[in-house]
Order: C-alpha cells, then sequence, then structure tokens
C-alpha cells in the first residue's frame, strides 16, 4: 500500500518533472526536431506557394525539416487559432497575411487577439494590387480615373472577390482618399468580375497581381498603377497610386511570419535571421515574385509595428465600408 504522503510527494514530483522538463526543451539548442509551418490556405495558392518556397529555403540553415501543414478556413481563422493554441517553443509557426489586420476589424469576434497571441517574426512579401480599366475607356491615368469619378458619382463601378477582401477594401481606400464615390461590386471570387470589366459591364479593378498582369500584357486591361509604397518589380513601368495622384495611399496583400505568444526571444531572432538570409538568395526572390510578392524583409519589431500600424489604418476603411463578416 502507498502511504498518503508518499503519494503526495510522488504527484508533485510528477508535476514538478513535467515543468522541468517543459522549460529545458524550451531552452535547449534550438531547432532540434522538424518545425510545423501552418498555411491558413489551401494548396497551391500564394500563400502555400509561399509557405514551401521559404520553408526549404531556412531548412538548411536551421537543420530541420520544415513541414507545411495547410489549414484552411474561415478567413484564415482556423489556422490563427490553431497557432495562438500552440506550445511556444518556436516548433509551430504560421504564414500569415494582410487578412491577420483585417479580420480584427471585420468580425467582432474572434477566438484569439490579433496582437497579443502572437509574436511577429519577420515580414515575407509584398504584394500589391494593380489598378488597372477596360481599355476602351478614356482613363489613362489615376489623375483620369479620379476626375471621371468626380464628373459621375457613382457610376464608375469596380469588382471584387468579396466584400472585405483586399479587392474590395482597396479600392474602398482610394475612393475615401481620392473624396469621389466609387461602386463596389462584390464577387465570388475575383475571375468573374474581371470578365465583366473587360466586357464593359465595369470599369475599374483593384486586381492582384498575379489576376492582372497576363491580362494587361496582352491588352485586355490598361494598368494604371501598382498600390504599394514602392514600385513593383512585377510591373515597373506601373506608377504607384501615391506617385500618380494620391499622396500616402498604400494597399495590398503583405506576408510574414509569426509564432504564438512567449516565444523565446532568442529562437524568435534566429528565424528572423534565417528568413532575412533567405530574403537574400537570388532564387527565394525569384519564387517569391512567382507567386505574385515582392521580397520585404524586417525586424521582428518592426514587423510587430507594421501590423498594429495595418490593423488601425483598416479598421478605419472598414467602418468607413460598412464592411462586416459573421463570426466563425
Amino acid at each position: 500500500m502507498v502511504k498518503p504522503f508518499a503519494s503526495i510527494a510522488f504527484i508533485a514530483c510528477v508535476h514538478l518533472c513535467t515543468a522541468t522538463s517543459a522549460v529545458a526543451n524550451i531552452t535547449d539548442p534550438y531547432p532540434t526536431r522538424p518545425i510545423r509551418l501552418i498555411s491558413p490556405f489551401a494548396p497551391g495558392g500564394g500563400n502555400d506557394i509561399i509557405s514551401r518556397s521559404l520553408g526549404a529555403a531556412i531548412s538548411k540553415g536551421l537543420g530541420q525539416l520544415i513541414v507545411v501543414d495547410n489549414r484552411p478556413g474561415a478567413n484564415t481563422i482556423v489556422a490563427m487559432e490553431i497557432l495562438a493554441r500552440a506550445m511556444p517553443d518556436g516548433y509551430t509557426l504560421l504564414t500569415t497575411s494582410s487578412s491577420q489586420a483585417t479580420n480584427a476589424t471585420l468580425y467582432a469576434r474572434l477566438p484569439y487577439d490579433s496582437i497579443k497571441d502572437f509574436s511577429p517574426v519577420s515580414l515575407v512579401g509584398v504584394s500589391p494590387l494593380v489598378v488597372a480599366v477596360n481599355p476602351a475607356l478614356p482613363i489613362k491615368t489615376v489623375g483620369d480615373l479620379i476626375a471621371a469619378a468626380k464628373a459621375r458619382p457613382g457610376s464608375i463601378m469596380y469588382p471584387s472577390a468579396g466584400t472585405g477582401n483586399s479587392t474590395h477594401l482597396g479600392g474602398a481606400l482610394f475612393a475615401a482618399m481620392a473624396e469621389v464615390n466609387l461602386t463596389h461590386v462584390p464577387y465570388k471570387g475575383l475571375g468573374p468580375g474581371l470578365l465583366d470589366l473587360m466586357a464593359g459591364r465595369l470599369h475599374v479593378v483593384f486586381s492582384t497581381a498575379p489576376s492582372a498582369i497576363p491580362h494587361i500584357k496582352t491588352g485586355r486591361l490598361r494598368g494604371l498603377a501598382v498600390t504599394t509604397a514602392a514600385r513593383s518589380n512585377l510591373v515597373p513601368q506601373l506608377p504607384t497610386v501615391a506617385e500618380a495622384g494620391i499622396p500616402g495611399y498604400e494597399a495590398g496583400s503583405w506576408y510574414g511570419i509569426i509564432a504564438p505568444a512567449g516565444v523565446p526571444r532568442a529562437v524568435i531572432a534566429r528565424l528572423n535571421r534565417e528568413i532575412t538570409g533567405a530574403l537574400a538568395t537570388p532564387e527565394f526572390r525569384e519564387q517569391l515574385m512567382a507567386a505574385g510578392a515582392d521580397p520585404a524583409a524586417n525586424t521582428p519589431e518592426q514587423f510587430a509595428a507594421y501590423l498594429k500600424a495595418e490593423i488601425v489604418k483598416w479598421a478605419k476603411v472598414i467602418k468607413l465600408s460598412g464592411a462586416k463578416a459573421e463570426s466563425p
């Protein structure tokens, strides 16, 4: 028979040993086993391609396999909740996107805190939207577009891949900063909207780069500008919207790596160094551009500040547009 005091001592030892083991695992030389990199989207999309390319690029330096785990659903919320609940040991990461910033306002309730529950590691890439029009229109510049919108308020229509999508909010920000009234026409995916634009039923689009660039090259669309702060290597001939008439305008999508809150600073710093190194290689830069993104690295502190600023910026645009999403 086990004596009561011996039993209590045994239980206390189990708890203490378990806690000590967890601490030891976190403080062991990092990494000592494969790392899971969650992609919040289905295989084949831009986020998945970037996740796999980045995983391959940093695995050699880390000396461990990077396993991509696709967890699509609820506009990235499913994957984000998984990450928020993961052990903060650096062995579970996620390729986040601009949805992290917009979801903070689009949804009245989320199963995590968009800032407090995560540790930013590094920005990886910035993907511009391309402002393009039907070439039959006499609109050849951003200035022409603004003038046409002011001359006929509400008559200029633009499609999006859905309410709250970057292709919607990019247009909403444009309208707010240019002080014009554009009519938003949401679709279930941007493809049908682009077809209607090229058929002359719509007028302008704030399109993802991979969707617009092929049509610009064939002359079925006329590119006016890109929405990022700097010109894009994807379409270097196009000015930025800021250059073309709306100073301070910046929109589009971005990709970055985050970890659960509480990951040791040394682990975050190691991951940041590997990502920065990968972004300096021609091979990974080419893979990013093929996925429609310009390379963009920064420090964990800079990425944290960037994320906070994005949440504040898009909160204003979302509230102004009236966009809402049903809580998961």
